[in-house]
């Protein structure tokens, strides 16, 4: 089978990615993006604000892209977070599955493949995750730990678990949805703009409705980064502000 002939067969995979000054990491996911087994991807990339040179960067890739005949988005925005740079994203993917990724982390080059090939055996399953190996920004290439869901015995309640947060796996790089099960469950293609508790506005609906698949395998590079919102320290008053917003977030969804 030639290599243009693949590409039609397979189907079209959207990576939906909000960027925020980048300008020091987003290269190496462009990278990993390119170098994806699967073939048939369309990237849709927003620019949230930045202020460094992630656009010319960004840009600085769209040949490369289309040499390779995969697709190629770029939409800036005036800074508005994370979940509104998603929602740019949500009303334009053409894909027949779905992911949205954070720009900082790192695809395996199967991540994509195996995703789409679990779904297509598996029909009742609506998404789909793998595990992940967490690494820190200053060593990429050594493993320092694993994100993981444990595949209960019996029930598995993935919409609860997200809500109490036991037992789940929040960065979406491990993800990947069926494009008919996330219309079913948000057919306007948007979601609540939250600063605070990102994926909870994607997870929650899906898992509500729709079973999660387990793919053992580590296809995703969750970097640690010192100058992450996650890992800033917080004042007491910060931290009760932000557990406020997340249960008007939960309330909202």
């Amino acid at each position: 089978m030639s290599g243009i002939e693949s590409i039609v067969m397979e189907k079209l995979v959207s990576i939906i990615t909000p960027c925020y000054n980048g300008e020091s990491y987003i290269k190496r996911f462009m990278d990993s993006v390119l170098a994806q087994s699967y073939r048939n991807i369309e990237l849709i990339v927003v620019n949230d604000g930045s202020k460094d040179r992630t656009e010319e960067i960004l840009l600085s890739y769209k040949e490369r892209f289309e040499s390779q005949n995969r697709k190629f988005i770029y939409i800036y925005q005036d800074n508005a977070g994370q979940a509104a740079a998603v929602n740019k994203g949500l009303v334009i993917f053409n894909g027949e599955y779905m992911m949205w990724t954070d720009s900082d982390d790192i695809l395996d080059p199967d991540n994509i493949k195996k995703k789409v090939e679990f779904l297509e055996n598996n029909p009742e399953y609506g998404y789909v995750m793998c595990r992940a190996k967490v690494v820190m920004e200053g060593n990429v290439d050594k493993k320092a730990g694993e994100l993981k869901r444990v595949q209960p015995e019996g029930d598995d309640n993935m919409f609860k678990d997200l809500i109490i947060e036991k037992n789940v796996v929040f960065p979406p790089g491990v993800y990947l949805v069926r494009r008919e099960a996330f219309l079913d469950v948000i057919p306007g293609r948007q979601i609540y703009e939250s600063r605070v508790g990102q994926n909870w506005q994607l997870l929650l609906p899906i898992s509500y409705k729709y079973k999660c698949g387990y793919i053992k395998d580590e296809l995703f590079s969750y970097v640690v980064r010192d100058d992450s919102h996650s890992r800033q320290e917080k004042s007491l008053e910060a931290e009760l502000d932000k557990l406020k917003k997340h249960n008007e977030l939960l309330v909202h969804i």
